[in-house]
């Protein structure tokens, strides 16, 4: 490996210790980024490994596989929530008239209520180091804001914490993979960008606004993220990722309820309340064969206006050689404004 390694570096000098593509770890940005991207392949026939779904990505137990992380002053933790649960008996939405109603909301709208870069994410990820043989399943819970302004100035913030148990230590992994608890509200990661940063950091998704209209929208995300015109579940992977870049409007959320009114495989379940203890309305889609297979994804969205709340991806089999079994939560997304 450290021959290749030096092959490398004699075909593309880049210096390994200065300068942007230096060897370092990866921050919470890319460490993200490298877990949607695992995710993504997860769901391989041979040598299956459990790993995350973000942006993705993300992206679901009919039992709470409980670990207890002690510490002091620290108390039991349920080391993998329980998947959402829909009210039984309850009317649901279809997509079609939660279009007309996120139309109608959109039709009301101001002129200054438009998409803004940047997001607000309290998410519940499955990591990837865990879920083995070994090591039982653990889920971390992190709250991410990321906002910018229009000098291209901007900030992010990513804090450990899990609205469900406020003031209880939260669990979480290290760099290295092993897992303790920290205090609510820990910080684990500061940054400030200064003036016209955006335009350094920023790619063609962070530089295109989400549009208004449900096709433009469709083939955005197919230039953006290519397969979301691969099926749903794919195209829900696209929504996620691009979601965690912009905070959309009323119309650009009334675009995204008519793209997935006319995309199929979303079936109205009912209502649920989602993990922050709002209602919405659940949508869900189950994977197929070359097509997330083995894969549950539920779409929780405002009854009201259609926007995304949240989405909780589960997984609907055993995923051999781990201990993640059928029904288990593999990620949660909750959006705020």
């Amino acid at each position: 490996m450290d021959d290749e390694l030096e092959l490398l570096r004699t075909a593309d000098p880049v210096s390994a210790r200065t300068g942007p593509w230096r060897e370092r770890p990866l921050d919470h940005r890319a460490e993200r980024a490298l877990n949607q991207l695992l995710y993504r392949n997860r769901r391989r026939k041979i040598g299956r490994r459990l790993v995350l779904r973000a942006e993705a990505a993300a992206l679901a137990l009919f039992a709470v596989l409980a670990y207890t992380l002690s510490g002091p002053g620290s108390t039991p933790a349920a080391a993998v929530p329980a998947a959402l649960q829909v009210r039984a008996g309850a009317p649901a939405v279809p997509l079609a008239e939660l279009a007309r109603r996120a139309g109608a909301h959109a039709a009301a709208a101001g002129p200054g209520a438009g998409p803004h870069r940047g997001s607000h994410l309290q998410s519940w990820y499955l990591d990837r180091r865990t879920g083995t043989v070994d090591a039982p399943p653990v889920t971390v819970p992190e709250e991410r804001l990321t906002r910018w302004n229009a000098d291209g100035s901007g900030s992010e913030l990513v804090v450990a914490t899990d609205p469900r148990h406020p003031g209880r230590p939260v669990i979480h992994t290290t760099d290295d993979g092993r897992r303790s608890t920290v205090e609510d509200g820990k910080v684990l990661h500061r940054v400030a960008y200064p003036a016209g940063a955006e335009t350094r950091r920023g790619g063609p998704a962070s530089r295109t606004p989400p549009p208004a209209d449900p096709q433009a929208l469709r083939r955005l995300l197919g230039a953006l993220y290519g397969e979301a015109d691969g099926g749903t579940p794919q195209l829900l992977q696209a929504l996620s990722a691009f979601r965690q870049e912009w905070t959309p409007g009323p119309r650009e959320n009334a675009a995204v309820v008519r793209l997935l009114a006319t995309a199929g495989d979303l079936r109205p379940v009912g209502p649920v309340t989602d993990r922050l203890g709002r209602r919405g309305q659940a949508y869900v889609c189950t994977g197929r064969p070359g097509a997330m297979e083995g894969i549950r994804q539920m779409l929780i969205l405002d009854p009201a206006d259609g926007r995304l709340l949240g989405s909780e991806t589960t997984t609907t089999e055993d995923i051999p050689g781990t201990r993640v079994e059928a029904g288990a939560v593999l990620s949660y997304e909750a959006w705020m404004e």
